[in-house]
This record gives structure tokens, sequence and C-alpha cells, in this order.
């Protein structure tokens, strides 16, 4: 499983290149409202040691350490990621670290982009919502279109309903990134038709500026589960790659 410091990287990406790390959880724990089957973080129960959120300040003086050191070794930056061990727009001050984090950003590495992975459970808070709107990527994660089936592969922890999700996602007005695990395993199949096809529906209702297709790339912490090659994914979303839909499409 992944523990990662509050600054980290910068490593390589699949989807966004050389990309330097922001995690806003614990460094030695897990802090997530998913308990996805496939986090490479593990489990949530097995993160549960360490609770400590690092504050806008700590994460200041991080990064600004790290831009600096960067900038100097001559280390090219494509992405600031906010990732990690968990959710991060969990953290109290997320929206406060974001406008450090763009401040930093325009002053160490200006041709880099700002990126947050989230699972768009809190996007409808006004506070997050309003820092997510300030960045160049939010990317947002859907992977199941009901409520049933994200049950299977999500495992949201507390309240969580799809219909909520796609609502509080249309306000971005299709100025986002939708981020969506494909796979198979015991319970759930991307491929099946009581997925894929209510998936596309969404996102003919949302139309993201661009849709990050995935699928497994490390160690699970379910047992049983299977990747799709990239000449899969790439048949089961030819409708909207016909239709004008921007998607990547990672193996």
């Amino acid at each position: 499983m992944m523990r990662e410091e509050t600054v980290f990287g910068p490593i390589h990406s699949r989807r966004l290149g050389s990309s330097l790390g922001i995690n806003l959880l614990p460094t030695r724990g897990k802090l997530c409202n998913f308990d996805c089957i496939y986090c490479e973080c593990g489990w949530n129960k097995d993160g549960r040691g360490d609770t400590v959120l690092p504050s806008a300040a700590e994460l200041k003086d991080a990064l600004q350490a790290k831009l600096a050191w960067c900038r100097a070794e001559g280390i090219g930056i494509d992405s600031i990621t906010f990732s990690g061990d968990g959710e991060p727009t969990l953290n109290p001050d997320f929206a406060q670290i974001i406008d450090i984090t763009l401040e930093l950003r325009d002053e160490y590495c200006p041709g880099a982009v700002v990126s947050v992975l989230s699972n768009a459970t809190t996007a409808g808070r006004k506070p997050v919502f309003d820092a997510l709107r300030k960045v160049d990527n939010p990317i947002m994660k859907l992977d199941a279109p009901t409520d049933e089936l994200a049950a299977r592969i999500n495992q949201p922890q507390g309240r969580y309903h799809v219909d909520e999700v796609v609502a509080s996602l249309e306000r971005f007005e299709g100025d986002f990134i939708l981020q969506t695990m494909f796979l198979k395993g015991p319970g759930f199949d991307s491929s099946s038709p009581e997925v894929l096809g209510p998936w596309m529906d969404i996102v003919r209702r949302l139309r993201p500026r661009k849709i990050m297709v995935y699928t497994l790339d490390r160690e699970a912490p379910a047992e049983g589960l299977e990747k799709f090659s990239v000449e899969e994914m790439t048949r089961l979303v030819a409708p909207l790659l016909e239709e004008g839909f921007s998607i990547s499409i990672s193996g």
C-alpha cells in the first residue's frame, strides 16, 4: 500500500506526465470516504494508525521547499497534483491550500498545471467547489452509474448518491475532467450493459471537456480483479469517441 509524504515526487504519471504530488492526508495512514476495491493505498481499516492532517502553513513550507529544489536542479514539472492517501478535499484547509499552491506555482513553475484527483463526493460544498473551479484540472471520479453499483466498486463510507454527485458536477458546465476506472471483478464489470450504457448516458449529460478512462496499474486490495487492455477499453467507449468526446485511455 502507498503512504506518501505531504509533497512527493515528481513521479511519472500515465495521465499527467511529470507530476509533483501533494498529499493533504496522513503521511502514515489513510483518510477517505470511499473504500474502493482497487485502491492502491489499501483498505481504510489498514490505514488508521495516523490521523494527523497537514495544515495550510505546513503545506506551504513543504511545497515551497520542494519547488525551489526542483528549480535549482532543473527538474521539470508538468502538473502539481493533489492525490495522496485518500480524498484530498477532506482536509479542512483545502480551499486555502489551493490558493497557496496557485501562488507558488505562478512563482516557481508557471508552465505547470494544478490538478486535483477527487472522488467528487464533496464537490457540492461551496468552499470545495469554488476551489476546484480555480485549478486547471479538476479531475472528478465516477466509476459507477447507480448507488448499488457504486457500493460494489467504491464502497462509500456514509451518505453517497450518484444522482447528487452528477448534479454537483453539472455545475462545472463541462469544464472538468471525468475519471473512470474500468475493471472486472466479483459483482462488478465495467463492460456489462448495466454499467457501461448508463455511464455513457451520464457522460452525455455532463459533457466533460475530457474523460480519463484507465484500468488497474498496481496491486489492489481486493482479490479477483482483472484489468482491461487499451484495445478493449477503446472498443467499449467507441460510441463516445464517435460522438466527439475527448477520451484518454490508459492501460
